[in-house]
């Protein structure tokens, strides 16, 4: 079985939380499916579940490079030297990232709003940006961001692999696999 979720913002990926946090039981029905990788609490987009070991693993697995498509709003209007220090590849302090496919994006107009909203900061302009990752570091994105100049404020993640979140509302599933 593999499942597509609309993981909203606030939302732990596990199913169990002692700490009263939302958790991806509030979404999903189906029994013994677990995730295949994982969304910050404070990301959004697609998350892919299912109940086959194998599966998962090859999802998951950084030896098998899924491409994984990520929406991001930055703090700042982000430059071409930023995009293009993304494109090689950025130091981490757990070593080099992968060089990413990095690009302007425009905010879309299908983007839900997200509850609470990002700040709004009259002095600062934000802008968006596509990014295409094939590893997948604890927090990576917000890392790469920020050692480029640009914090992330708000990240959704479009795609994994052949994959995509193709319309689903946040908290919304759909069965890809049965």
């Amino acid at each position: 079985m593999l499942i597509a979720l609309n993981k909203p913002y606030g939302v732990l990926c596990q199913f169990t939380d002692a700490d009263g946090h939302r958790t991806l039981a509030e979404f999903v029905r189906e029994k013994d499916v677990y995730a295949a990788g994982r969304l910050d609490h404070d990301s959004e987009g697609l998350l892919l579940l299912t109940d086959d070991g194998r599966l998962a693993h090859r999802l998951t697995d950084p030896r098998h490079k899924q491409a994984k498509t990520y929406l991001v709003q930055v703090d700042g209007e982000i430059d071409e030297a930023a995009l293009q220090a993304l494109r090689r590849g950025v130091a981490l302090n757990d070593g080099p990232t992968l060089p990413a496919a990095a690009e302007h994006a425009d905010e879309p107009d299908w983007l839900w709003p997200r509850d609470p909203p990002v700040r709004f900061r009259k002095s600062i302009p934000t802008s968006w940006l596509s990014l295409v990752l094939r590893e997948g570091r604890n927090r990576q994105v917000r890392r790469m961001t920020a050692a480029v100049g640009f914090p992330t404020l708000r990240l959704i993640r479009l795609r994994i692999g052949e994959h995509a979140l193709d319309g689903l509302a946040p908290g919304e599933t759909r069965m890809l696999l049965p």
